[in-house]
């Protein structure tokens, strides 16, 4: 059975993913989307030791199902396409990547303001802050993260990825592609809908009175434990 089923993997000599394809970007995606959580989870969690003295492990997810914050790995996605694809001195890298990751934060803060009413960090108080949304100690240290990701990860990562056997790389994004689309459709949806609900606004549809059912704002609360909504 086992010789069969290396013989099926060999009969495809295909590699998967070649160069920045959208099937090896997406893996990428959801790898940084958990990586993302389980960083800000250590964080938060040591954080809270430190002031309360207490070891209790926080939730930071960015969606409803599973431990995945799509914003981290949409960000990597973008950085590794956007300066991973030209060869530059890591000097510069760090630059472009400090700028970078202050402006994704930043902007990425000001949309979820906007356009869901909510705020998930606030940095006002801190030292070198920037309108709250981002500082500029945080914004070295997303150039040092970016730098190590573009020339000493990414193209690590790259040749692990292409290693996957096609025939199981293929159908693998599918399923991916399709629960993590979902994933994040119900959760913003969800978002929507519960921003809209603290508003005073009645449901419109059914869709509306299924979502005040089965994600009320107190189950939202336990999954986007950060979240604070803006008058």
């Amino acid at each position: 059975m086992i010789s069969k089923f290396k013989n099926w993997l060999k009969s495809d000599n295909k590699v998967f993913a070649k160069g920045m394809s959208f099937s090896k970007m997406f893996l990428i995606f959801v790898l940084f989307s958990f990586l993302g959580v389980i960083y800000e989870e250590i964080i938060g969690f040591v954080k809270h030791h430190h002031i309360y003295g207490e070891w209790i492990w926080p939730v930071r997810k960015g969606v409803i199902y599973g431990p995945f914050n799509p914003l981290y790995g949409a960000a990597v996605v973008f950085i590794i396409w956007l300066l991973g694809r030209k060869k530059r001195h890591p000097a510069k890298t760090f630059l472009y990547g400090a700028l970078l990751g202050g402006a994704i934060e930043y902007i990425v803060s000001l949309l979820m303001e906007l356009v869901l009413g909510i705020a998930s960090w606030d940095y006002t108080g801190r030292p070198l802050n920037i309108m709250g949304r981002t500082t500029v100690l945080y914004m070295i240290f997303w150039g040092f993260a970016i730098m190590l990701l573009v020339h000493y990860i990414y193209p690590y990562l790259s040749k692990w990825i292409e290693k996957i056997p096609n025939k199981i790389g293929k159908p693998l994004v599918v399923v991916l592609v399709i629960f993590m689309t979902l994933n994040m459709i119900i959760s913003w949806t969800a978002l929507g809908r519960a921003t809209l609900r603290n508003k005073g606004y009645e449901p419109f549809t059914f869709i509306g009175e299924f979502y005040d059912k089965v994600y009320p704002d107190e189950f939202l609360k336990t999954i986007y434990t950060n979240m604070k909504w803006v008058k």
